[in-house]
């Protein structure tokens, strides 16, 4: 088995929080996956060095300022009563809805969900804003939220690089 039920998840209250309701058919598709499964996606997408994104250094991509082109501010767009992701992130990940996505806090913490669910729940998922990192299958194009409320958009080099 490669995920568990979300709400055996350490920090479940964040898909439960009542300011931020998920419908109830959105549960299903919020996958954490469990700890061997995350560890390979980690190490073959993120990095084979850093277990978090605090401890990225040279050789991981995430690292290189050359994979980021651009910046913005995605906490006061959390804060807002506005359910929308915040505008440059949903221009850059024009993502059909069925893409399957990743949303990476630590090599033993990944869920796995939609682009659609992601972008219905993404307040939720950014209560861990330290550092994650959203990529989608078969995507280059990434996101990374700060805990500082900024976001970097960019891209991941390609595998066989």
């Amino acid at each position: 088995m490669n995920y568990f039920p979300v709400e055996q998840l350490k920090n479940a209250w964040i898909f439960k929080h009542k300011s931020l309701p998920i419908i109830e058919k959105d549960f299903p598709k919020i996958k954490p996956m469990v700890s061997e499964r995350a560890n390979i996606l980690w190490d073959t997408f993120i990095s084979r060095q850093a277990d978090h994104p605090d401890f990225f250094k040279k050789g991981d991509w995430p690292f290189d300022q050359g994979n980021w082109v651009e910046q913005g501010k995605w906490e006061s767009v959390w804060d807002s009563d506005n359910p929308a992701l915040p505008e440059l992130i949903e221009q850059y990940l024009n993502w059909d809805g069925n893409t399957v996505v990743y949303y990476c806090s630590a090599r033993d913490n990944v869920i796995e969900t939609t682009w659609q669910v992601f972008k219905r729940c993404w307040k939720n998922f950014l209560f861990m804003d330290d550092g994650s990192i959203l990529l989608g299958k078969k995507r280059q194009q990434v996101v990374q939220f700060t805990s500082n409320g900024l976001f970097k958009i960019g891209t991941k080099p390609s595998e066989n690089k």
